[in-house]
């Protein structure tokens, strides 16, 4: 009898919890979302729980703003960041199959320069990636935030300790006796196991390819050619008369709007790479 009361009261004690952390964490996207059914001058005169009656004209003032073109901005993250992504996890999962399956004098070798490359900050490197991209003629365009993603470290690693615990080199072995070609072994036998890596992976690098500012401030000029974190920059760097406030919030709540599809979409292979993940060979 105690003993049931002991697991209920537990049980109480992690629902609790549980429920106070997602409050914790959807509080924030109520208040954005509350604030961008909000004027400016509502705003102003402080924090109100209960919505607004402008969200449609803060949506409008966002649309039809001449000066940032918001929905431009989106297109550009949206191809941006679908390009990262999709070349970040394939050519990274290459890599990684490519230094997990061969046996090759320089392959620690390469291994720990890739490594290296990991720890090498962005803005130490900025300058002279700036002056490349100019002489390349590649200024103010987007090929310089989808070219580099190709060769992306933090994801090949993951990728290579995904590998590790979940391909066996059994099988790999097997497809060649059948005569399988290397290319045709990884996109059809080694692709569908890394399913759930290549997922996770793909959401943290969509999601670093949005929220991304310092490399597209550094190469881009044209308003049109802008990503979101750049455009919304640049509206909250606006003078005091016409700096609005309701508007921000609105581009924010449409900026974020992509991100919460992609993950809804691609979250239930998280749960999937629990039970592959513990494939041993």
């Amino acid at each position: 009898m105690k003993s049931n009361k002991s697991n209920g009261f537990k049980s109480f004690i992690v629902h609790l919890v549980l429920i106070l952390l997602s409050f914790m964490c959807l509080f924030f996207f109520y208040i954005l979302i509350n604030n961008a059914t909000h004027s400016h001058a509502d705003l102003q005169k402080g924090f109100s729980a209960l919505p607004g009656k402008d969200f449609l004209t803060n949506l409008k003032n966002v649309a039809n703003d001449g000066t940032i073109p918001m929905f431009r901005g989106i297109m550009n993250s949206l191809i941006v960041s679908t390009c990262v992504a999709a070349l970040s996890t394939y050519f990274s999962s290459l890599t990684a199959y490519g230094l997990y399956t061969y046996r090759f004098k320089l392959r620690n070798a390469a291994f720990t320069f890739i490594m290296a490359i990991l720890v090498m900050p962005t803005q130490v490197t900025a300058m002279g990636f700036l002056r490349l991209i100019t002489k390349m003629g590649m200024y103010d365009t987007l090929l310089p935030l989808i070219i580099p993603a190709i060769a992306s470290p933090a994801v090949f690693y993951f990728m290579y300790s995904y590998l590790q615990s979940s391909l066996p080199l059994s099988l790999v072995e097997a497809a060649r006796i059948d005569g399988s070609g290397e290319f045709r072994t990884f996109n059809q036998i080694v692709l569908p196991i890394m399913k759930p890596a290549i997922a996770v992976q793909a959401i943290f690098c969509f999601v670093g390819a949005w929220n991304n500012y310092f490399v597209p401030a550094l190469v881009l000029q044209s308003k049109n050619k802008m990503t979101v974190p750049v455009l919304v920059a640049l509206l909250r760097g606006a003078d005091f008369m016409t700096f609005d406030a309701g508007k921000i919030y609105m581009m924010i709540t449409v900026a974020i709007v992509p991100i919460v599809i992609v993950y809804l979409l691609l979250s239930k292979f998280i749960i999937a790479g629990v039970t592959l993940g513990g494939v041993k060979e």
